[in-house]
């Protein structure tokens, strides 16, 4: 009956510091990272008779709001105009630090054959000065958590109005949907 327990304040803190980890890990939720088109510059023009393709740069701001740094794969982001593909931007493997935000430039070529076919409604949007395109790209990879790589998979679309004459961005709506894949 009178057995004595003897007690230890360093077995305490570490069994607390333990308890308090495992806790903020478990309970931290991934958030969403956010993409922002700066700007849209002309690089150049390619003649592809009979019709001239065009040669772009894409700045886009991301964000990742999360505690840990994140690595994606390469990929190809499709740009659509009044529901045809138009073009693409070439998106480059890379890493993002926590917390961070970075600019990526995105090398873009916009089909001028595409939007010969949609001659009428270029020339409106030309005159009125505001031209939609839509965007839509997958990019997975992975987020390191302790010793464990969490994969993922993040899906864009972008509805982005531009001025069509100074290649001004207008207005833009980002949607996402975030996927984790876990191990």
């Amino acid at each position: 009956m009178g057995k004595k327990v003897k007690w230890s304040w360093t077995s305490a803190i570490i069994g607390a510091a333990s308890a308090l980890a495992t806790t903020a890990l478990l309970s931290s939720k991934p958030k969403d990272p956010t993409f922002h088109l700066i700007s849209i510059n002309l690089t150049s023009f390619k003649l592809n008779l009979p019709v001239l393709d065009t040669d772009l740069i894409l700045t886009v701001h991301v964000t990742n709001p999360n505690i840990t740094a994140v690595h994606y794969s390469s990929t190809s982001m499709s740009i659509f105009y009044n529901g045809s593909l138009l073009g693409s931007a070439e998106v480059e493997a890379g890493s993002q630090p926590p917390k961070s935000c970075q600019l990526l430039r995105l090398p873009a070529r916009l089909d001028g054959l595409q939007l010969a076919h949609h001659a009428a409604t270029f020339i409106a949007d030309v005159a009125k000065r505001e031209m939609v395109l839509d965007a839509a790209v997958d990019i997975a990879g992975a987020a390191r958590i302790l010793w464990w790589d969490n994969k993922f998979k993040v899906h864009v679309d972008s509805r982005v109005t531009v001025d069509p004459v100074f290649l001004d961005v207008i207005d833009q709506e980002n949607k996402l949907e975030m996927e984790i894949f876990l191990a």
